[in-house]
């Protein structure tokens, strides 16, 4: 048997950590390490068209399977694309594998053509990012690295200059057990006993949720139960907590809608579960907060704490439900129910009214449509802007969809490379893309993957030939809309030209029908909808606090959109309510 060199020994490892496909654009410094995986049975060379691409598909498949995944950049330049997606998995807490190849090892420090320093470079985003030096060197460097991304959910970066990945291996390597899943935090017990005094003296209680409630839906209904908690949750954490919640209350911050910032604001004790919402203009300020997160870094960070919890969500609330008193008093919870359902029943007039003929087509009424017609198990990626609004708003969870995007690290671009990684972890499931026509159109190139490795997803393009999001930045400011106009192209002429099904939608008439036959093609295909740049969106509560940085404007083209399928959500809570 040839001996084996150290490429291949660095795809060995990541095979045995879990990793089946290396995404990213090859290059002379990446070469021995793309022959190794060319020649590895159990792993595959995804080729894009930009490392940027690279990262946030690797990023969104580490989000859809909770396992690692992996991408890489050739030295300099092609590495230094790959930073962007990578500040978004670590952000989001996906375990990612960078592999940043690197200038021949006798050169580094010398201004060598290509030269950065990318194990400097990445720290910033990333838990680990260390250079490999020497062949005996690796394979502990590289499990430690996939140790870190797996143990802490985020990224790990290595450096691998191209020559030492093409020496042999050393004999005898060590083949170590790797660690490939994360175990379940218990807080200690002083915490615990803390925490069910707060809950049992409070008269209302308020829980507030983030994605870190992802596979505790059951615990979370069960404990709001007994203490009559309303249920108001985090962007991320909409996926993981709407469905089948009759104590939903809607979503607070920026996108927000409903009763959700109200039943923070009046409740006696706010419990945040596993978010790090990062408005904290939208929390209060004189109410009793518990913070319960399985990071211990994030706590406190955003509003001050009466107490700190570190443990999983799941694990918290087991320890917790048979242990507190359940209450018998639900009139809060009924309140913000009203309070709730009167929020939607109010907004959803401005969405409804005439908006099935109205041209330029309302997005509002897009999301609505495609909330409809795509599949009960159906992967959406978002694009940052106006996207985030409709989806937040729209997509209707149900506990096997999911909705990902670049909710923290707010990207634009992320949508089309997120549907690629989320694509591959199953091509039989459906994965839309809803692009905005700016981030679209920013990393454009890689509607060729979708054709290049026949990826049948459906890319749903919002397009008001405007930064929409943007614009309303600026009307906030009191500045008039400047560089924010895109003059674009006919975009399902594009994607025929590509090769992939193209329509484009320029009436509401046209949209159930485009989406439906769209969802029918077999391989990539793209609906080009013409929508009303005229149609913003504001949040549910404004303050002088909230204004910097986002678009809260009460202008009159800024139209307070509907909620599609939530208020019939709401009107079904309100059956709980008792009528006087």
């Amino acid at each position: 048997m040839a001996k084996q060199n150290v490429a291949e020994q660095f795809v060995d490892i990541l095979v045995r950590a879990g990793v089946r496909r290396l995404y990213g654009v090859v290059g002379d410094s990446l070469n021995p390490v793309v022959d190794a995986v060319r020649r590895h049975s159990h792993i595959d060379w995804v080729h894009v068209r930009h490392e940027e691409t690279a990262a946030f598909a690797a990023g969104a498949e580490a989000q859809i399977t909770g396992k690692l995944a992996a991408c890489a950049g050739s030295c300099g330049p092609g590495n230094l694309h790959l930073i962007n997606g990578l500040y978004d998995a670590h952000r989001s807490m996906a375990p990612v594998l960078a592999l940043a190849s690197h200038i021949p090892s006798s050169e580094i420090g010398l201004g060598y053509f290509q030269e950065t320093h990318p194990d400097r470079l990445f720290q910033e985003c990333s838990h680990y990012s260390e250079l490999i030096s020497s062949a005996k060197q690796m394979p502990r460097l590289l499990q430690t690295a996939i140790q870190h991304a797996v143990g802490q959910s985020g990224v790990s970066v290595v450096s691998l200059p191209g020559d030492i990945a093409a020496e042999p291996a050393p004999e005898k390597a060590l083949q170590s057990a790797l660690v490939t899943s994360r175990p379940t935090v218990r807080p200690g017990d002083a915490e615990i006993d803390a925490l069910v005094e707060m809950i049992d003296k409070a008269g209302k209680v308020t829980l507030f949720c983030g994605s870190g409630t992802a596979g505790a839906h059951a615990e979370v209904m069960e404990f709001a139960e007994k203490v009559k908690s309303p249920v108001g949750h985090a962007l991320r954490g909409k996926e993981f907590i709407q469905y089948d919640n009759p104590y939903d209350v809607g979503m607070s911050g920026l996108l927000g809608y409903g009763a959700a910032y109200e039943a923070t604001h009046e409740c006696d004790l706010l419990i945040m579960l596993g978010t790090d919402f990062p408005y904290n203009a939208f929390l209060p300020d004189d109410v009793r907060i518990a913070q319960i997160d399985v990071r211990p870094e994030v706590l406190g960070r955003r509003s001050r704490l009466d107490l700190a919890v570190w443990g999983d969500v799941r694990e918290t609330l087991r320890c917790l439900i048979p242990r507190i008193k359940e209450k018998t008093n639900r009139r809060f919870l009924d309140r913000m129910l009203k309070k709730h359902a009167d929020a939607l029943e109010g907004v959803v007039k401005a969405y409804t009214r005439k908006v099935d003929r109205h041209v330029p087509i309302h997005p509002e009424y897009v999301a609505a449509v495609l909330d409809e017609v795509a599949d009960d198990d159906a992967v959406f990626t978002v694009d940052t802007g106006m996207c985030n609004v409709w989806a937040a708003r729209y997509i209707s969870p149900n506990g096997r969809r999911r909705i990902i995007g670049s909710f923290s690290h707010g990207s634009m671009a992320n949508a089309l490379p997120m549907a690629i990684g989320a694509q591959f972890t199953d091509r039989r499931r459906q994965v839309v893309s809803m692009s905005g026509d700016g981030g679209f159109t920013m990393l454009m190139g890689d509607f060729l993957t979708l054709v290049q490795h026949d990826l049948p997803v459906k890319v749903v393009l919002f397009n008001n030939s405007a930064l929409g999001m943007i614009e309303l930045e600026m009307m906030v400011s009191g500045l008039p809309a400047y560089g924010t106009v895109n003059v674009n192209p006919d975009f399902a002429a594009v994607a025929r030209a590509c090769g992939a099904y193209g329509v484009r939608v320029e009436k509401p008439k046209q949209l159930a029908g485009a989406l439906k036959d769209a969802f029918r093609h077999k391989g990539p295909a793209l609906v080009d909808i013409v929508t009303d740049p005229n149609a913003l969106s504001i949040p549910p509560k404004i303050s002088a606090e909230m204004v910097t940085g986002f678009a809260l404007s009460a202008s009159k083209v800024v139209l307070d959109g509907g909620v599609g399928r939530m208020v019939q959500m709401a009107r079904s809570n309100l059956r709980n309510v008792p009528r006087p």
